[in-house]
């Protein structure tokens, strides 16, 4: 995801960079993958990656005393936003997040507990200690390892320091056959977007409204999920959505058999997802990494992001403060 403070990316309108995400990603994004309920965003809603034993992970050392002694990492994730990380059927969190997630588990010997809030409040989370990591498609960006309001410039926090895994840029769907010829940001001068509230796509539709001529408005309507802003473009609420490239390719795949949405025009701002990690814990970031690493190495990693049709957006090394 992407969002202002603790957006999923920063991001400047107009600016229209190719993702390393290409068009085959889309069409295999969802493949098998059924659309599941992503449940309510403002509850904690705790979820647990496979267990796993220290006895037999060989980073366990590299982890701070206090968490191996409690054998758990707490997750902040915003748990609805597929493929990334959403419910199944049973109410167990599934997605590229968690499974990553689980194999990282397996090196350290912990378990990697996802609580479910909304994207915004997930780095406020952090900075209050509710949680050791956040985790939830968040872009790594500059104003957020600086603590930076990306809307007002001013410091806000001490920041985060990012683990990044995953690489994306953001899309612009609109309802299938209604393309009203929308293929880039300035296009949607005149018209109504949908978005997730406190996102790289909510950050690049108030930059490009600003640059709207008069008597043609950009309508923004910002919603707590991205399921929330799907379900009001459906209705017809809306000209156009915008979200992280794999959530807007699994909407296409999955809403409606098919039949909702499409994708229009070229991926901007393709930029690095990244595990946040309160400054504070640069042992815990570290050992995040070189589980990261090591999940990589071993071939866990290619086989998750292959399972969820992502293989464009894959990286070769984690990487600590990648994004610009």
């Amino acid at each position: 995801m992407t969002a202002s403070t603790t957006r999923r990316s920063t991001a400047k309108a107009g600016q229209s960079v190719k993702s390393r995400i290409a068009a085959a990603g889309a069409i295999a994004v969802a493949g098998t993958l059924l659309l599941t309920g992503c449940g309510d965003q403002t509850k904690s809603d705790d979820t647990s990656s496979d267990k796993a034993s220290s006895k037999s992970a060989p980073l366990a050392d590299k982890l701070p005393k206090e968490i191996r002694d409690k054998g758990v990492i707490r997750v902040g994730s915003d748990i609805a936003y597929a493929p990334v990380e959403f419910k199944d059927k049973s109410g167990k969190a599934i997605g590229i997040d968690p499974d990553l997630a689980a194999a990282m588990g397996k090196q350290l010997g912990v378990t990697f507990e996802f609580q479910n809030g909304t994207f915004d409040t997930l780095v406020t989370g952090l900075r209050s200690n509710r949680y050791d990591l956040a985790m939830s498609a968040m872009t790594d960006t500059k104003d957020r390892q600086d603590g930076i309001d990306s809307d007002t410039g001013k410091k806000v926090g001490e920041g985060v320091d990012f683990v990044d895994y995953f690489n994306a840029g953001v899309s612009i769907y609109t309802p299938k056959g209604k393309t009203q010829d929308i293929k880039t940001w300035a296009d949607l001068c005149g018209k109504k977007i949908v978005v997730q509230r406190g996102t790289v796509s909510h950050d690049l539709a108030k930059a490009q409204a600003k640059k709207c001529p008069a008597g043609k408005k950009l309508g923004i309507q910002a919603f707590d999920d991205d399921q929330q802003a799907q379900t009001r473009l459906r209705s017809g609420g809306a000209d156009a959505g915008s979200s992280d490239f794999p959530v807007a390719a699994y909407a296409v795949k999955t809403s409606g058999g098919g039949k909702d949405f499409e994708i229009v025009g070229d991926q901007v701002e393709a930029a690095p997802y990244g595990i946040a990690v309160a400054k504070s814990q640069t042992q815990l970031r570290d050992a995040i990494k070189a589980a990261l690493d090591a999940v990589i190495k071993n071939g866990e990693y290619d086989k998750i992001i292959a399972k969820w049709g992502v293989e464009a957006g894959a990286v070769k090394a984690a990487t600590v403060n990648g994004g610009k």
